[in-house]
């Protein structure tokens, strides 16, 4: 029987907290819409104290900034980007285009062809997410897609130059200094500096993630993406300080990041709650993190590993990470996570920074539904189909009927004028 030793916020109050969010979005939206550069400049300067001449980088700035970046860095950068290119090509191999012949002189087939433009957002703020650059563009750029542009936002009035090497080394056509909801309106519905993209990607805060559920339809997005989620399942075998350091580790992302534990073992979920609470007398970002586990962390007891299986499908969380005997029964069984991380060798800041796996990932539950990004998001799988007269004339006696069946006069011309035409 499932039983809860500690609960974080309900649904419910998740929701109400969005409301004053959707407001505040639909109106820089239709500001934006209206006023175009004049617009986006007044949110840049309101918001990030950033009023530039222009935002997008030149080369040279962008030379100057690599320059002045310390090696180490710079080959940090470029391991991490090595993982992901390979891991993404890997996938981008496995994905194939297709023609069959399904009858006599009948062919079909679908063609995998890459969106023609993307914009990647690389969130700031409190942490410059350099890694996302590699997740989104360099993901991007492997698909296939010939214009790749990223918008980053400065931080404390400062580029955040480790994040323009990185988007730079990945492959970013053009680089913008700007951030928030006034760089996704800016991408999407297009100004007279920045040309409309016709795809969004990239995590962000909780008006980033607005701002793409508001723009999806006028461009297309990889997914809607909430604050970050991270599950732990363990069993006896686990200990409570792995346990409590990886959860912080993705609470620490922002006070309203869910945080949760499975467990089969009471004795280790109430050394879990002792250890979170040493760990935060010791963690730099523990104002972050404390709230984020005070507020939405929680805790249930299971009696079994079916039980585990069953509570976790029903969280659909984006991170997973498996410590029990037998890591393997749930990548075997689980149905609804983002990404898992099976055994205490691995954990979620690999995925997030430097393993190869993206760590773009559904939030929210809607790992019941969608994966996270990768190649295939940036492709579009389209058909097409085409046949020899025979099969024409064949095809069009059936499609003559069923058109009539449906009460489509138009459409059973088409295939009637196809029937006359190559009837031998």
């Amino acid at each position: 029987m499932t039983r809860f030793l500690k609960k974080g916020k309900s649904e419910s109050d998740l929701k109400n907290a969005d409301s004053g969010v959707r407001k505040t979005v639909g109106k820089i939206i239709k500001d934006i819409e209206e006023n175009g550069d004049l617009a986006v400049r007044k949110y840049a300067a309101s918001f990030d104290s950033w009023p530039p001449d222009a935002f997008r980088l030149t080369k040279d700035q962008i030379k100057e900034i690599v320059q002045r970046t310390p090696e180490q860095v710079i080959q940090d950068i470029l391991f991490a980007q090595q993982q992901i290119r390979f891991f993404a090509e890997k996938q981008l191999a496995s994905i194939a285009d297709i023609e069959v012949e399904t009858l006599p002189g009948v062919f079909l087939g679908h063609k995998n062809i890459p969106v023609n433009s993307v914009g990647c957002y690389i969130p700031g703020g409190r942490y410059p997410m350099v890694a996302s650059a590699h997740m989104s563009i360099l993901t991007a750029k492997v698909a296939g897609v010939k214009r790749v542009i990223a918008c980053t936002p400065p931080i404390n009035g400062r580029i955040p130059e480790a994040t323009v090497c990185a988007m730079h080394f990945a492959g970013a056509d053009e680089i913008y200094i700007l951030g928030g909801v006034q760089a996704l309106c800016a991408m999407a519905i297009g100004t007279d500096s920045i040309k409309a993209v016709d795809m969004l990607v990239g995590p962000g805060n909780a008006y980033v993630a607005e701002a793409k559920r508001q723009l999806f339809g006028r461009v297309g997005i990889d997914l809607f993406a909430g604050p970050t989620e991270v599950l732990v399942i363990a069993d006896e075998t686990a200990d409570a300080e792995m346990i409590a350091c990886d959860l912080l580790g993705q609470a620490e992302h922002g006070p309203t990041s869910p945080a949760a534990l499975i467990t089969t073992s009471e004795k280790l979920a109430q050394e879990t709650l002792v250890e979170i609470e040493r760990q935060l007398k010791q963690l730099s970002t523990a104002d972050i993190a404390g709230v984020a586990w005070e507020e939405y962390g929680s805790i249930i007891l299971v009696d079994s590993l079916e039980e585990a299986v069953q509570e976790a499908d029903a969280l659909a969380y984006e991170h997973v990470e498996v410590l029990t005997r037998d890591p393997q029964y749930f990548l075997d069984n689980m149905t609804n996570y983002g990404a898992l991380f099976l055994g205490p060798e691995t954990n979620v800041a690999y995925g997030d920074k430097v393993i190869g796996t993206n760590h773009t990932l559904p939030t929210m539950k809607a790992a019941r539904y969608t994966g996270g990004l990768w190649v295939g998001k940036f492709l579009k799988n389209c058909t097409y189909q085409r046949c020899t007269p025979e099969a024409s004339a064949m095809i069009g006696k059936y499609a003559m009927r069923l058109c009539e069946l449906e009460g489509f006069a138009a459409h059973k011309e088409q295939a009637a004028l196809r029937v006359k035409r190559y009837s031998k």
